[in-house]
C-alpha cells in the first residue's frame, strides 16, 4: 500500500523564479499547514528590501505566523528550493515547523547537512524532520543558470 504525497515544490520554485526576476537569488519557499493548506509563500527579498535576513524561508515563516497569530507553526511543514542557511534553520527550529522539505545540498552555505548542521547539536530544542532532495536537479539548475548569467553580465 503506498501512501499519497502532495509536493508544494512547485509553488516554491515559481517564488523562486519570481525572486530571479527581481534579480534576487532564486530562493522559493512555502509553508503549508498540517491540513495541506499553504499559509505563505515567499522569494529571497535581501535585494529589494536592503536586508539581509530577507531571506525567503524568514518571510515565509513571518507571513504563516500573521496569517495564523502565533510565533509558533507546530505542525506545519515548509518547503524551499534550497538547503536553508544557519540562519534560516534556526529560525525553523524556533517557529517549531514540523518538517523542512528542500531540495537542492547548499555546499558553501548550508545549515542542515552542510556547514554546521544545526540540527545535530545537542542542546537544539526543536529539530524538524528533514526531507532533502526534493526536485535537486530543478532546483539547482536554476541557482546555476542565475548564477552563471550574473558572470556573463
Amino acid at each position: 500500500m503506498t501512501t499519497a504525497f502532495t509536493t508544494f515544490m512547485p509553488q516554491a520554485l515559481d517564488a523562486a523564479r519570481a525572486a530571479a526576476r527581481r534579480d534576487e537569488v532564486p530562493v522559493g519557499a512555502v509553508i503549508v499547514s498540517p491540513t495541506g493548506e499553504v499559509l505563505a509563500t515567499a522569494g529571497n527579498e535581501t535585494r529589494e528590501r536592503l536586508d539581509p535576513s530577507a531571506h525567503a524561508e524568514i518571510l515565509a515563516i513571518q507571513r504563516a505566523c500573521a496569517r495564523l497569530g502565533s510565533e509558533r507553526l507546530t505542525g506545519c511543514a515548509i518547503w524551499v528550493t534550497l538547503e536553508p542557511c544557519p540562519m534560516c534553520a534556526a529560525a525553523i527550529a524556533h517557529a517549531r515547523l514540523a518538517r523542512v522539505y528542500y531540495g537542492a545540498r547548499d555546499p558553501k552555505s548550508g545549515g542542515i547537512e552542510t556547514g554546521p548542521r544545526l540540527y545535530d547539536h545537542p542542546n537544539l530544542h526543536h529539530c524538524p524532520e528533514v526531507i532533502p532532495g526534493l526536485d535537486a536537479d530543478t532546483c539547482g539548475a536554476l541557482l546555476q543558470k542565475f548564477f552563471k548569467e550574473k558572470r556573463f553580465q
